[in-house]
């Protein structure tokens, strides 16, 4: 049976209902579902032939769900449990009377175990696979890779290079079988090179590297089926981190209470635009209005404060020459947002240094970044918006350090900045220091100047927002993070929206707004 949503809860949304909507999918390590393998066999006293049986069968069905008119099928088999997989897949097309090329890749005399036994059965059949010899795959259909699993931790070379080189420059549809082979389990980082499936089924627990930076588009359609393990199990290992899915809290979506003001809705101070970059703090106070914002404040450079807001006149637009005159309009807002167009000059960093220290919640982007080294104080309420190149300034590293486990960057940043960090990219990542969230919403059409203002945008509004409702309920704790990751998603739905209706290329981050509107109205 596949699953879309864990049919158990994680502890956040016993803790809150709300998180329902939202909160759906847990994530595991390579090591963690190796655990929830063996918890299975071990306790749950389930066989690993059976285990086997059960996902080829299920892969099985997924094939012919997805491509019904296969007639035929070339089953790419390593020497694991992952080919023992491909050897019952090949064993039900054959009764199923779809013709059959299997190919195994690897040394065969080191194959024991339950593959072992899948091969038996699949040679009972009366056929047998043919070893691997640069066969050329370039005419096939459809492809099982069925190649490499979970334990991938080295690069792929020789054989396992070519035939994967093979499989990507064919035109087949391809499947892969748990995990597309030579990607990283725990990280989605190619190791070397890696096969790109049209369809991926993944077996007992969702692997948390196909969810971000190159496992989305590795992956393709993502399927998951847990095989039956019972809920036992799964309570016996905590996930390692949690997949967003294209929903918004109910928080964010119940209607307007008729007796209310526009004091209800939040008031967003935002801060930037330095000569020349007055655009991007205009896309963020647009965002902040388009998520529901009640009042939107934009502090910024003299130099363009008179018409900032010539086209926008919802927007209290004050040109700022000093931290002297921040007071006032600090006291006034429920959350602030700094960064966007802010610049590095003395005036972008006199303002951050002089906002840092406020009580208020605090979204930091773009230049508000980069400046961020050099501050020596600190704030206990904020959120951290950095993308690769931001992250790697602020870790002292390379963009490539980051990239190279996105997860644990993400952490670094939360636990030095004490902030919540949402590390944006293809599957963005929030982390709290605690708990680690993945968002791979969104396209490619979404890499294009202005994209992170309108998040900083929206982050200020929903933030906003939960801080005047956590006070209406007297609540001790605000659900920042929730409030992050509502945000996170948000932006990401839109970009999809706005993607679908137009097509990806040509995406304009004010393009977003109409989008952002919909959604949070329910549509």
């Amino acid at each position: 049976m596949y699953y879309n949503e864990c049919s158990s809860l994680n502890k956040l949304t016993a803790m809150n209902p709300e998180y329902l909507n939202l909160y759906c999918l847990n994530l595991y390590s390579a090591k963690q579902t190796r655990e929830l393998d063996r918890l299975a066999i071990d306790e749950a006293g389930i066989t690993g032939y059976s285990l086997m049986k059960k996902a080829g069968a299920s892969a099985f069905h997924a094939i012919m769900s997805a491509w019904p008119d296969t007639k035929t099928l070339t089953i790419l088999c390593g020497t694991g449990n992952n080919g023992g997989d491909g050897y019952v897949i090949a064993k039900l097309a054959k009764i199923r009377g779809i013709e059959i090329k299997l190919i195994q890749v690897g040394d065969l005399s080191k194959q024991g175990g339950d593959a072992f036994i899948a091969r038996q059965d699949f040679e009972a059949e009366g056929i047998s696979g043919e070893l691997y010899n640069d066969q050329d795959l370039s005419d096939e259909k459809v492809i099982v890779d069925a190649l490499l699993g979970t334990g991938l931790q080295r690069d792929v070379s020789n054989e396992w290079k070519n035939i994967i080189d093979e499989i990507n420059a064919s035109a087949a549809k391809v499947i892969s079988i748990d995990i597309p082979s030579g990607l990283n389990t725990d990280t989605g980082l190619v190791q070397g090179v890696a096969v790109t499936a049209d369809l991926t089924i993944t077996f007992i627990g969702r692997k948390q590297g196909m969810y971000t930076a190159s496992g989305s588009a590795k992956s393709g359609v993502i399927k998951f089926d847990s095989l039956s393990i019972p809920d036992s199990v799964y309570k016996k290992v905590e996930p390692s981190s949690h997949g967003l899915t294209p929903k918004l809290s109910l928080s964010v979506l119940k209607p307007r209470n008729k007796n209310s003001h526009k004091g209800t809705y939040g008031h967003v101070l935002l801060i930037g635009g330095s000569p020349g970059m007055n655009g991007a703090i205009l896309l963020s106070a647009i965002a902040a209005l388009r998520t529901g914002c009640g009042l939107v404040t934009v502090l910024t450079h003299p130099v363009h404060a008179a018409f900032l807001n010539i086209n926008q006149p919802e927007i209290m637009c004050r040109g700022i020459a000093n931290t002297c005159e921040l007071e006032q309009y600090l006291s006034a807002a429920d959350a602030v947002v700094i960064g966007p167009g802010l610049g590095t000059d003395q005036w972008g960093k006199d303002l951050l240094n002089a906002v840092i220290t406020t009580d208020k919640p605090l979204v930091i982007d773009a230049d508000g970044l980069n400046n961020l080294p050099n501050v020596k104080s600190k704030n206990n309420n904020w959120v951290l918006t950095p993308h690769p190149g931001e992250a790697a300034s602020l870790l002292k590293c390379s963009v490539s350090d980051i990239q190279q486990d996105r997860f644990l960057a993400a952490k670094k940043i939360s636990e030095k900045y004490n902030a919540v960090c949402v590390l944006k990219g293809s599957g963005t990542i929030i982390h709290d220091s605690q708990n680690a969230y993945v968002c791979s919403s969104g396209n490619p059409g979404m890499a294009v100047a202005g994209m992170g203002d309108v998040l900083s945008g929206i982050l200020g509004t929903l933030i906003a927002q939960a801080m005047l409702q956590a006070e209406q309920r007297a609540m001790q704790q605000v659900p920042f993070t929730e409030m992050v990751n509502n945000a996170v998603v948000l932006h990401a739905m839109a970009g999809d929206k706005v993607a679908d209706s137009f097509g990806e290329k040509g995406m304009l981050a004010s393009d977003l707004f109409p989008a952002i509107r919909c959604i949070v109205n329910g549509g």
